[in-house]
């Protein structure tokens, strides 16, 4: 029986951040940062069957081309990530009443729509790009057992090595996407990349405002740098943990995400609104096709 100190739930029998009941989601799961991206979203389901929400975690789960959705938002950073999937794999692969795992579990989709900086020229704003690869900057995945065992460790040996990693930070972990799940999204209307999941938006990304850079030059290495025929296109905050705990947990997980700024050639698309619409959409009927 897992204890009450490690398992926590309200006193509605919902699990503690997300405030949701095993019967409040469905098996396809998009993840966003904002909570206002949510309504954009729902507003496209057909009915609406559940809502709620709890700080910046909120849920809504309808119907969209007769396929039951939850789309829920995380807010920014892997380690909201690490409350969201161990939640939602509580909620289907454990039983909440006895407090004991299921021997048969239940895998979920788990499809993140999200903005992001370029790092690539070729790939100007208001640019798609799928991660086929996400590498952690933010070093959640090894506080868990048996993380490289789902990690790409020639992947991550080449990048430390190309760029001389500081072992000061933490050691970057390299999670493939779901191959079911991206096979749903070939097609001309996405780019395919690495992703980068940073643990902050300035310093950790290469911006610097009034505090100088430990590392000035990581992200010219991070640019130049290719093994096995893939490159790094994109910076963002969250997919890394997505991809390591899905794996971990035996769920699929895939990130999608908007350019909104690129980072090399310095542009940028402040009202990206309209631009991530267009996505959603796209997103919605390769998800339930």
């Amino acid at each position: 029986m897992i204890k009450h100190s490690e398992l926590i739930l309200n006193p509605d029998g919902s699990i503690f951040h997300l405030h949701l009941k095993p019967e409040n989601i469905a098996d396809r799961i998009i993840l966003v940062g904002d909570p206002g991206r949510v309504d954009t979203i729902a507003n496209h389901f057909a009915e609406i069957e559940f809502s709620v929400q709890n700080r910046e975690f909120k849920t809504v789960t309808g119907w969209y081309n007769n396929t039951k959705l939850s789309v829920i938002s995380t807010g920014i950073g892997t380690d909201n990530i690490d409350i969201v999937v161990n939640e939602l794999d509580a909620l289907v692969n454990i039983d909440l009443e006895t407090r004991t795992i299921r021997k048969e579990k239940k895998s979920l989709d788990i499809v993140r729509i999200g903005t992001s900086g370029g790092l690539q020229t070729d790939l100007p704003v208001n640019t798609f790009v799928i991660s086929q690869k996400s590498i952690g900057f933010d070093g959640l995945l090894n506080f868990y057992a048996n993380r490289r065992a789902v990690s790409d460790i020639q992947f991550e040996e080449a990048f430390r090595n190309y760029t001389e990693w500081d072992k000061s930070l933490p050691s970057p972990y390299v999670i493939d996407a779901s191959e079911q799940l991206l096979s749903k999204f070939k097609g001309d209307d996405f780019s395919f990349g690495v992703t980068i999941s940073a643990p902050g938006f300035y310093g950790p990304q290469g911006r610097e405002l009034r505090l100088p850079l430990a590392h000035p030059h990581l992200n010219e290495q991070i640019e130049s740098f290719e093994h096995a025929g893939l490159r790094i296109t994109n910076f963002e905050m969250e997919s890394s943990a997505i991809y390591g705990l899905s794996k971990l947990l035996g769920h699929r997980a895939l990130t999608v995400c908007l350019i909104i700024a690129n980072r090399v050639t310095l542009t940028a698309n402040e009202n990206y609104r309209d631009e991530m619409k267009k996505l959603i959409s796209k997103v919605l009927e390769k998800l339930t096709l």
